[in-house]
């Protein structure tokens, strides 16, 4: 929603906006858009002379605002049919999607074609690393937008992915996710098949090689072109060296290595899908692949917060059991040979339901400490963990100490990594600026 109104500002409307819980960065890009934010919903906020209303998917029904807008006959839609009949029906369309990686992979798909000339527009979930905004116009054919499964609206339960009507859709991959609004794996999976309905016959639909699930999407009908990447491919690729910096790619153009800033195996995949895409797009594979040399992460993706005396403090935003896993590798795969330190918040619907609750010790099991929030609002006992992570766990009901608690336990060589896909309270942040007051060292 808030890329969508650093957009809509763009296009030359007057745009304003509630929340709550707003925090950086999307919060800073908003007010240095000049897009004024109310904390909270109130109908009071909205202006009178307001033309439309876009309602995002966390409001429902009995929220005073909705109430509002629905008793007065206010004119109101969804932020991706918005999105849909007001920009992109004008522009050639990149959908990315998948359970996980859509932030990441999406910006390093932008970043190419931006590489390339094309200018492209694009709306992304979070703050690109190569972009000083997660929204843009562009001036070229093509628009990158990150397509989330996620349900539209209270009034509209398609996924959002389905007001995008793509030209080329990457499906990155597929698990189980969104315990709030979907059954299981089967109801997801039909999700993703009516997407794939929507790309036209002169379209690509893009897919890893190997994964059951999107196979299964696949098999209910394509009416498209259908592009691959991985083991068995022409897109293809490994890391030479240990410290993950030099890749070697197998493109159907024949083999490229470059070198980037990256680690994991998570963003190796990431990066494949994105060159199999922007090729689809007119990106030859060797300026895709050197456009890799000068990505970087998007914001809370490992971003680095501090890295002084030898201890290095990471915001990342995973939150489920595959992702923390691959972040996890990922960070491990660089260590200098101290600990790997874990904080972390179960935050999403999915996680505070206990859906992952069985899989997030050995998600977690590369990391030699683990610090858990543990609200009262589980709806699952965390202390289970306790004994498959063999006493490297801490819970943690009240964050307000937190920090002091990290600092007092970290030395030389460590990385402290904190995920959440929100705000964890302002810790992270918290963290590493205490750190960073207590060093003697020159910043």
């Amino acid at each position: 929603m808030g890329s969508l109104a650093l957009l809509a500002r763009e296009m030359g409307h007057q745009v304003s906006g509630a929340d709550e819980n707003v925090y950086p960065p999307m919060s800073t890009q908003l007010a240095e858009a000049g897009i004024d934010l109310c904390s909270g919903w109130q109908p009071q906020d909205i202006p009178s002379d307001c033309d439309c209303i876009i309602i995002g998917n966390a409001l429902s029904r009995g929220n005073p605002v909705v109430e509002h807008v629905l008793s007065q006959g206010l004119p109101y839609t969804s932020g991706p049919q918005w999105l849909g009949d007001h920009l992109l029906r004008h522009r050639s369309v990149i959908a990315i999607a998948g359970t996980h990686g859509k932030t990441t992979t999406a910006c390093m798909a932008a970043h190419m074609l931006e590489c390339a000339g094309y200018d492209p527009g694009f709306l992304i979930g979070g703050v690109p690393g190569n972009f000083p905004q997660s929204a843009r116009l562009g001036t070229g054919p093509w628009f990158v937008v990150e397509a989330d499964e996620y349900d539209t609206a209270f009034f509209d339960k398609r996924s959002k992915f389905l007001h995008y009507h793509p030209k080329i859709a990457l499906l990155n991959n597929l698990e189980f996710d969104h315990a709030d609004i979907f059954a299981d794996l089967g109801a997801i999976i039909t999700q993703f098949h009516h997407l794939v309905r929507t790309v036209p016959s002169n379209g690509t639909v893009v897919t890893p090689a190997g994964v059951d699930a999107l196979d299964e999407v696949i098999s209910q009908g394509l009416w498209s072109g259908h592009e691959t990447f991985g083991p068995d491919t022409h897109w293809q690729g490994k890391f030479t060296q240990a410290q993950h910096q030099t890749l070697d790619l197998s493109t159907p153009n024949g083999q490229i290595q470059t070198h980037w800033q990256l680690s994991g195996q998570h963003n190796l995949e990431n990066a494949l899908a994105a060159m199999c895409v922007v090729s689809q797009a007119g990106v030859s594979p060797t300026e895709a692949a050197s456009a890799l040399q000068s990505f970087t992460l998007p914001r809370r993706r490992q971003q680095l917060l501090a890295n002084d005396r030898g201890v290095r403090i990471y915001d990342d935003f995973a939150h489920h059991p595959t992702a923390i896993a691959a972040t996890l590798e990922a960070l491990a795969a660089q260590s200098t040979g101290g600990r790997l330190l874990l904080a972390l918040e179960p935050r999403s619907n999915t996680m505070k339901r206990g859906v992952h609750k069985h899989q997030l010790a050995s998600a977690m099991a590369l990391a030699d400490q683990i610090w858990l929030h543990a609200p009262t609002d589980l709806d699952w006992d965390p202390n289970a963990l306790s004994k498959p992570l063999e006493g490297r766990l801490t819970l943690v009901r009240e964050l307000d100490r937190l920090p002091q608690s990290l600092i007092a336990d970290l030395r030389h060589g460590d990385q402290l990594v904190f995920m959440s896909n929100g705000g964890f309270g302002g810790v992270a942040h918290a963290t590493a600026n205490l750190w960073l007051s207590q060093s003697t060292s020159t910043p």
